[in-house]
């Protein structure tokens, strides 16, 4: 064995070399704090395994990105764990990269020979920033896209070189499916080489001229190996320990909760993202932004960033002196104070910010939707997991509501997304609109005029009105068993997909209701209202196949037509016939209102 070890050496070097890092002198002895760069070496070291096989799984294009990240993290065995630690690894990497420099600055372990060490550690800094934008968007889920567009607009406000680079990266005039590949080509190639080349470069400079500083009051030297070894050892256990622990943290706390890193929705340029971040490291740039409103953003993004950078290059020199150590250690725990201050203040700006608060909830919601969508029996189709959201009631119709219905209308008392209008309802609450809950609070002769009926419309003091209050209200006990059945006809009309199973349960009554309906003598429906019969004489809404799909969207594109209300139409929009929704959204909205979308059996 010692003459192959001797062959190897003699051809290689590499024992020789072996020796000579494991038995090579730390002046000073072996410390704690010489386990900085040990640490930052082995977390770029983990990002780079991890990325790889990330990679080997990865489809990166506008149609299949998401859908491949949706496969590893809730397909593919483990690969939960190989995304979070991915993605929590390269914020310790940042952390670790801040402290290592603070340390350097306090120790002066900038001054000659080692100030290329310390400007090299200034270089991993717009290094990592790159990595860690560049990686947001790979997922290309909502929070990826809109928190990737930040950094892309702060970089088109450059002068002369910003917007020809901003487009560059774009591949055109917005995030497509070149962005995309841009954006893998430098996360996976470009900016890993970048930084694996500069941390070579460091530790084998800081081979070179030896440990950042030597030991205080000692003049002990020893050997790398085994007590340097040992701490740098256990140091980097703490980081995967570290990286391990917040990937499993959400389960920790919540026995219901995911594992590793969440997947949003799929990305959608055409819908508004207010819950959008950049990673906690970089909220003190997003909180200092906000202080510079108009056209001054380029100070707070580019001038100030920059002199600061430039004021820490040169600390080498400032370094040399007394008061300029002082100044430079005042300086760096200042930047760290920032960065705490401001990091705080965005945290406790969010946390009070009720919009913020509901488009998170909003998220995690579309979040979770998306990936019960996903892994239904159809799958995801080809045209990919966006036009799977797209085609989706529970997901689009809260928000097409929110928009175009809510200014009049509530749903449960908001306005179908969580939040709730500064301005009071003006029309009925379509929370379970045409159920037999619903209709039995319409012919109630205390709710009808109420704000969650007809309240707030010119009916509230009309004929159907009137006939509730006055004529229901004194309805004998035959008389209201009756308008039971005929409630349960009504809404049987509608064939709602939550009643199924009670409508036929209760046929016998659905069929002695549908009776009463059409006999203008007992209920005294049809005296206004057509069912299942032409009259030319009605003056309100056709009850023909109320609430059903058909009613519904007939209904949206043209509430004023001569089937619904004609003249008497209150304020409602046509939204078909003017062309303010397409008729895939009126669909939308209809099944949403109807409770009609897909759900996973339950076995």
């Amino acid at each position: 064995m010692s003459g192959l070890w001797r062959w190897i050496d003699q051809r290689t070097g590499i024992p020789s070399g072996l020796r000579w890092f494991l038995y090579e002198s730390v002046p000073g002895g072996a410390r704690w704090r010489h386990a900085w760069g040990t640490m930052l070496l082995f977390a770029f070291v983990m990002q780079v395994a991890t990325g790889f096989f990330l990679f080997a799984s990865y489809s990166g294009s506008s149609q299949s990105a998401w859908e491949s990240i949706y496969y590893l993290q809730y397909q593919t065995p483990g690969g939960w764990l190989l995304r979070g630690l991915h993605s929590f690894n390269a914020q310790l990497f940042v952390v670790l990269l801040a402290l290592h420099i603070l340390q350097t600055v306090l120790y002066r372990a900038y001054l000659a020979p080692r100030e290329v060490n310390f400007w090299l550690l200034l270089l991993l800094i717009p290094l990592a920033m790159g990595m860690s934008v560049t990686g947001w968007l790979l997922p290309l889920d909502q929070k990826g896209l809109w928190a990737a567009r930040v950094p892309l607009n702060i970089l088109g406000i450059v002068p002369v070189t910003g917007p020809v680079l901003q487009r560059l990266l774009l591949g055109g005039g917005d995030i497509s499916h070149h962005t995309v590949t841009r954006f893998l080509a430098l996360h996976t190639w470009f900016l890993p080489l970048m930084v694996g080349s500069v941390l070579g470069l460091q530790w084998w400079l800081s081979r070179r001229n030896k440990p950042e500083a030597p030991a205080r009051g000692s003049a002990v030297e020893s050997t790398y190996w085994p007590d340097q070894f040992l701490r740098d050892a256990v140091a980097c256990l703490a980081v995967f320990a570290t990286a391990v622990f917040l990937v499993l943290r959400p389960r920790l706390m919540d026995p219901a909760g995911g594992l590793g890193v969440e997947l949003g929705a799929p990305a959608d340029p055409t819908e508004q993202f207010s819950a959008a971040r950049p990673e906690w490291f970089m909220l003190f740039l997003f909180q200092f932004l906000k202080s510079f409103p108009g056209g001054t953003e380029i100070l707070g993004a580019v001038v100030i960033p920059t002199l600061a950078m430039g004021v820490m290059a040169l600390m080498p020199w400032f370094g040399r002196w007394d008061l300029g150590r002082r100044f430079n250690a005042a300086f760096i725990l200042g930047l760290v104070g920032a960065w705490i201050l401001l990091t705080s203040l965005a945290i406790l700006e969010d946390r009070d910010n009720s919009e913020y608060q509901s488009s998170l909830r909003q998220a995690r919601v579309d979040a979770e939707r998306s990936r019960v969508l996903a892994g239904a029996p159809a799958g995801i189709p080809p045209t990919g997991a966006l036009s799977l959201v797209r085609s989706d009631p529970l997901f689009q119709g809260p928000k097409l509501f929110a928009r175009h219905c809510a200014s009049c209308h509530r749903y449960q008392g908001h306005d179908g997304t969580g939040r709730v209008p500064g301005e009071r309802e003006t029309a009925s609450d379509l929370y379970g609109f045409a159920s037999r809950s619903w209709l039995t609070g319409l012919l109630d002769p205390k709710r009808i005029a109420g704000i969650h009926y007809l309240g707030g419309t010119k009916f509230r003091a009309g004929k159907m009105t009137k006939f509730v209050t006055k004529d229901v209200g004194g309805f004998s006990t035959e008389e209201q068993a009756r308008l039971r059945d005929v409630i349960a006809a009504l809404s049987a009309e509608a064939s709602l997909p939550s009643q199924q199973k009670l409508d036929a349960a209760d046929a016998k009554q659905i069929a002695s209701g549908r009776a009463a309906l059409a006999d203008a003598k007992l209920i005294r429906c049809t005296e206004c209202h057509m069912f299942h019969k032409k009259d030319e004489d009605a003056t309100a809404p056709d009850l023909t196949g109320y609430g059903s799909r058909e009613w519904l969207v007939s209904f949206l594109t043209n509430p004023a037509h001569d089937r619904f209300y004609g003249g008497r139409n209150d304020r409602m929009p046509s939204f078909g016939q003017e062309q303010i929704l397409d008729a895939a959204s009126l669909g939308l909205i209809a099944d949403w209102l109807r409770g009609d979308w897909y759900e996973p059996s339950v076995r």
